[in-house]
């Protein structure tokens, strides 16, 4: 896979239909570590999740006939979101799997974009195995969360944006870490136009399946505890091609804790008067932990989207 190519020819395909997130210099993370933080606002794209990007590069990637068979998705929220948005505005049917625990305020924001939920099983994997069998039985095209090249490149469409963003060379990028697309996308892309770029993924500690694969070299079966970063929990598809993707761009793993994740997110909010995610918090935490490393140094953090549930917010802050 050439993401090179393929972000590139995702960007003129999605432009016009995605906004252009603004990147937003961050004194209260730089200062402190002698170096320039610079946060990709990816919380206020459409929908408030960079996951629109894939699911539009996708579907616009779709033949006539392939879009009136309509599709099928799995999705704890922000996926299902992105498809359901980019299917409305294709006319396009849409089908969205969502574990039995998925939190309902995603849920709802996907059925107000038009889409029809399926409730199915305790995780995404479960999800995705179900939505993948009803789309092969009824014929239409699933729509995979991160395992599927068209979506990797959607997602690259960040990095392309950071490169033009960005004054100067960008030393390292902070994601965090599920399934693999966004770091797949971003990092692919700025290690093809910088090699030296250090590329650094971020987990939760209570579900780092792609990270404990990573270092076990293969695909793992983990349960996974509640976390603030629900939007990477949960398992990885048996071979999803983003496995071997992550293990040959990302040049550090780490994981962080529920109130190095909490802090985190207080710390924008606060900071920044913008709102965001578990997840989006999971790579400002990976900075704060390592932040040291990095003196003198230009950093990109990807906050990958806004979408918190408002009992799961009053209880943080």
């Amino acid at each position: 896979m050439n993401l090179h190519e393929s972000v590139l020819a995702a960007e003129r395909r999605i432009r016009g239909h995605v906004r252009e997130t603004p990147v937003e210099d961050s004194p209260a993370l730089g200062e402190p570590a002698g170096c320039r933080v610079y946060l990709k606002l990816e919380n206020l794209q459409e929908t408030g999740s960079f996951k629109l990007r894939g699911a539009t590069n996708k579907l616009r990637g779709l033949g006539d006939r392939d879009r009136s068979r309509g599709v099928a998705a799995a999705s704890t929220g922000n996926h299902g979101a992105a498809v359901a948005c980019a299917a409305r505005s294709l006319s396009c049917r849409a089908m969205i799997f969502v574990p039995e625990n998925a939190v309902e305020s995603k849920v709802e924001a996907i059925r107000r974009l038009g889409a029809e939920i399926v409730r199915h099983g305790d995780d995404c994997v479960a999800a995705e195995i179900a939505a993948r069998a009803h789309a092969v039985d009824h014929g239409m095209v699933f729509v995979s969360p991160y395992n599927d090249p068209d979506v990797i490149a959607g997602q690259g469409t960040i990095a392309r944006e950071l490169e033009r963003q960005i004054e100067g060379r960008i030393d390292a990028v902070f994601t965090s870490l599920g399934g693999g697309g966004l770091i797949a996308g971003v990092g692919g892309y700025l290690k093809a136009v910088n090699p030296d770029v250090r590329v650094v993924a971020c987990s939760p500690e209570n579900s780092r399946v792609m990270h404990e694969s990573l270092r076990a070299g293969r695909i793992l079966e983990l349960a996974s505890e509640p976390t603030l970063s629900d939007g990477t929990a949960g398992g990885v598809e048996p071979g999803a091609i983003t496995f071997d993707l992550c293990h040959e761009i990302i040049d550090e793993s780490i994981v962080v804790g529920e109130d190095e994740i909490r802090h985190a997110l207080r710390l924008i909010i606060k900071r920044h008067h913008t709102l965001i995610e578990g997840a989006a918090a999971v790579a400002v935490a990976g900075f704060l932990a390592e932040k040291d490393r990095y003196r003198g140094q230009n950093v990109a953090i990807v906050l990958c989207g806004a979408n918190i549930d408002s009992q799961t917010l009053k209880s943080v802050l």
